[in-house]
């Protein structure tokens, strides 16, 4: 466990917390050092000179008070330690998810790094503010307290010796046998919140299906599932509970027995035995509080160990000597790339000669998206090679291929802050004059000229006070103001109401002009000026040639083309 934290932090971040797990573990010894300064005391208050017991009462008090300063400053130690831990794995995480490929950021993964950045960092930060203090004395005090018993009665203190390995082996086994059960509750915890998250978010679909009051099949299920694990893992955990308590119980017991057959036998004078029973009923309410403790740290060594995991997710190597390409040309050279066991794309042979236009077309689940994120390189190829002008990406540095590219998504999001600020993201230093001459061209300053706040509006999380087309005309406008070579559309249009797409779509013909360009295209009237169109299917180009050529063929495209071409009902 602790090994865990102190890797988890990282050598910048864990000197805080060791200096913290020394100091607790001077506390708890000196605490149970003290302890034994009860004996010489009890002995004389029970012997022939009781007067003798205020000096020993004396010296118990100056290490009773000796003993409150360290637990108080430990204590204060701690939860600095925890602010730090908190502090520390922020820095960590975000300073690691900025290097990982973007490919890893999948839903699921976003969904995770939101709980772990928030619930599993503060779980981390309540080790050493919290658990740590109760954990080290619960084992360093009574382990005193043995050697302690062993100095003054080796007969006592050996058979105190023997609960040592005995809980040890409670605990350890108790661990191990309610492990799968605690990683179960976790898991269960984790689906009953997004159910509860999609529950709230579904309102307007169930109300509108009349189910106002019924539940919701898929919520109940995940509750269910959430207190069928939580009582699972309570009654794994019962055995463990019960078997430390009836092992410390019956130690205790034991030495009682033992120290009264010494005392009875004249081996040992009375009052040293009911002293050194004294200390050792001292250690009994820590040993069985044990149980208790190691239950919560299961609890934070399971979320630290989620963190671990994502720590330990390798970022895309950076070449050693990192190679400027001279133009914008691109290719992707007989690449393969396999996800979740299957050839995302198989073979793939393009190119994109600089300052012409690629447009792929294709059904849903061909690779179309996954074809434009690797000429970004959100990934790494398995098999072949994606070149940017004539360079292997993997030979050029991340930082010069960012800037070389421009990438507008279908689905954009933008930080809660200004207008401008999110336009700025594209180029932070430009100058006033290009960020509204970008917005003009992606007719962004329509938008900004109906708003109370202008550019100084405020655009919500995920740019939710803007609507779908608004938050598309800051992307473009964003993606003009950088002026990478290189533009990766993935269809912007894509379910924009008439006026919204008119205006994106004039902002992406400005975007587009003078530079090389693969677009994704999903309406297929957006790809009639391409300079050469790919038709993706099964992770391979079935066919690709210009549109005129495409049509003749009476292919697959073909067969698109005619598709979409098809009036809905509606028109």
């Amino acid at each position: 466990m602790i090994r865990l934290m102190l890797r988890v932090l990282g050598d910048e971040h864990a000197r805080p917390l060791r200096r913290t797990l020394t100091l607790m573990t001077v506390t708890a010894v000196a605490e149970g050092l003290s302890y034994a300064l009860l004996i010489p005391m009890l002995s004389a208050l029970f012997g022939s000179d009781p007067g003798d017991a205020w000096f020993w009462l004396g010296a118990f008090a100056v290490a009773a008070a000796g003993c409150a300063v360290l637990r108080y400053r430990s204590d204060v130690s701690g939860f600095q330690a925890g602010a730090t831990l908190s502090r520390g794995l922020h820095h960590r995480l975000g300073d690691h998810l900025a290097r990982l490929p973007l490919g890893w950021f999948t839903p699921r993964r976003v969904g995770d790094v939101t709980v772990l950045a928030g619930r599993s960092v503060l779980e981390a930060m309540a080790v050493p503010a919290h658990r740590l203090q109760p954990l080290i004395g619960a084992l360093a005090t009574p382990l005193t307290v043995v050697a302690v018993l062993i100095c003054y009665d080796w007969r006592l203190g050996l058979a105190a010796l023997v609960a040592v390995p005995v809980v040890a082996a409670t605990l350890i086994g108790t661990g191990r046998a309610t492990a799968a059960q605690d990683a179960e509750r976790a898991r269960r915890g984790d689906e009953a919140a997004g159910r509860v998250i999609e529950y709230v978010r579904a309102q307007p679909v169930l109300r509108l299906g009349g189910r106002t009051t019924d539940g919701f099949r898929l919520l109940d299920d995940a509750l269910d599932g959430q207190r069928r694990a939580v009582r699972r893992s309570a009654l794994s955990a019962l055995p463990g509970v019960l078997g430390l308590s009836f092992t410390v119980q019956a130690v205790f017991t034991g030495l009682l027995v033992l120290g009264t057959w010494l005392a009875l036998g004249g081996r040992t004078e009375p009052a040293e035995v009911l002293a050194l029973l004294v200390l050792a009923a001292r250690c009994v309410d820590p040993l069985l509080s044990l149980s208790d403790l190691s239950g919560r740290l299961r609890a934070s060594r399971g979320e630290l160990e989620r963190l671990d995991a994502v720590l330990r997710e390798q970022p895309l190597p950076e070449p050693a000597k990192p190679v400027q390409p001279g133009h914008a040309d691109l290719a992707l050279d007989s690449v393969v790339l396999h996800r979740g066991g299957r050839a995302v794309l198989d073979g793939v042979s393009l190119t994109v000669p600089e300052g012409k236009r690629l447009a792929v077309v294709g059904p849903s689940g061909a690779g179309k998206t996954t074809l434009l994120q690797l000429l970004a390189r959100f990934h790494d190829v398995d098999a072949g090679a994606v070149r940017f002008g004539g360079v292997d990406v993997r030979d050029i540095g991340t930082e010069y291929l960012m800037d070389r590219v421009s990438i507008v998504f279908q689905n954009v999001y933008l930080f809660d802050g200004t207008i401008e600020e999110n336009v700025r993201l594209g180029r932070p230093g430009a100058a006033a004059a290009d960020v509204r001459a970008a917005a003009a061209a992606a007719r962004l300053d329509e938008v900004v000229a109906r708003l109370p706040d202008g550019w100084s509006t405020r655009v919500g999380e995920g740019g939710a006070v803007l609507s779908g087309g608004e938050r598309q005309r800051v992307s473009i406008a964003r993606a003009l103001l950088k002026d990478a070579p290189v533009v990766l559309l993935d269809e912007a249009t894509s379910g924009l109401d008439p006026q919204n797409e008119r205006a994106v779509q004039d902002g992406i013909d400005r975007l587009l002009t003078n530079r090389t360009v693969v677009v994704v295209a999903h309406r297929l009237h957006t790809v009639r000026q391409a300079d050469s169109i790919a038709f993706l299917d099964g992770g391979r180009i079935v066919e690709q040639g210009t549109h005129d050529e495409l049509v003749r063929q009476n292919g697959r495209y073909a067969q698109f083309w005619q598709v979409s071409m098809v009036p809905s009902p509606s028109e």
